[in-house]
């Protein structure tokens, strides 16, 4: 069988495109790595900005979106993507199961969690380090943890954990965040967080557990240690474009070059959510890519129906 479109990604911007390709009445397809669609956002503890359903739970609003595409009868499949091949008009997206074509491809892999690139951090992952607040904050209830970061996802995973910890240290290498600010206002009213500007993490130590941090503050020009049991990494995403390289351009960063049109440079491949070149990644960016991306797919077919 060979689709209008195949969308790569299972986040908000692959499952708003679903939605939007079978209002469409386009035959699409959507492969997805994981068994569970709904991409970084099932990772997220409380939505607050996502307009009328402020404070929905990220696991939640994943799944209603699933749900919406799965009513209007989108079809899914399991598989990682391996190559794509785009010579022909008619493109060959190949899994380790099978291979599928397509007339389109909307490219929604979305990105993943940067890593600080310290000592330590490899050998105690996941025996005190996490890079998601929500999944792993229930072990360190009671217990004293370090968040770094200086971003959205950091001042969050801040406040989420200073529920349940004793103490949270916000360490940002920089004197000021990029966070918004009524995150910002959150944080510093939150007594049992504890901000540390201009310092750095040059390791992470501990045994067969997180035990603390070593910290260099780059103003003072000074280093301490920090007792911790916890070290949650919160210093931005890295987009998942393997599968894009030598196929369409990126950026210096790796994100796919594509405008709000979601149009790459290769005729009848788009790139939505946030693994396009874009000034916001939020849940609402991420699905007006999607539907910006059908609405491009429809007039990459229409025109090539005409030709």
């Amino acid at each position: 069988m060979r689709y209008d479109v195949i969308i790569i990604g299972s986040g908000p911007a692959g499952l708003a495109a679903a939605i939007y390709g079978m209002r469409a009445r386009l035959q699409t397809l959507v492969i997805e790595k994981q068994p569970m669609s709904g991409g970084q956002i099932l990772n997220t503890y409380e939505v607050d900005n996502y307009p009328g359903l402020p404070g929905i739970g990220g696991f939640e609003i994943g799944q209603k979106f699933r749900e919406h595409a799965d009513k209007m009868g989108a079809e899914f499949v399991t598989a990682e993507v391996l190559k794509i091949e785009a010579e022909a008009d008619y493109k060959k997206i190949i899994t380790e199961k099978e291979t599928y074509e397509t007339r389109t491809v909307i490219l929604a892999t979305g990105a993943n969690h940067r890593k600080l690139g310290v000592s330590g951090e490899e050998e105690l992952a996941g025996m005190g380090v996490s890079y998601c607040a929500t999944c792993d904050g229930a072990f360190f209830r009671g217990k004293t943890v370090a968040v770094i970061g200086g971003g959205d996802v950091a001042l969050e995973d801040a406040l989420f954990l200073a529920r349940a910890c004793e103490k949270v240290y916000l360490i940002h290498r920089r004197d000021e965040f990029r966070g918004a600010k009524v995150l910002v206002e959150a944080v510093k009213k939150q007594e049992n967080i504890e901000i540390i500007w201009d310092t750095i993490v040059e390791r992470i130590n501990g045994a067969d557990q997180v035990e603390s941090l070593s910290l260099y503050n780059r103003k003072k020009d000074k280093r301490e240690d920090k007792k911790v049991s916890g070290v949650f990494i919160a210093v931005g995403i890295v987009p998942n474009t393997e599968i894009a390289k030598g196929i369409v351009e990126l950026d210096e960063s790796g994100y796919i070059i594509a405008g709000e049109d979601t149009v790459t440079n290769v005729p009848g491949i788009f790139a939505a959510g946030d693994v396009r070149t874009k000034n916001l990644r939020q849940v609402i960016t991420a699905a007006s890519d999607g539907a910006n991306a059908i609405t491009s797919v429809e007039k990459y077919l229409n025109m090539e129906a005409q030709n």
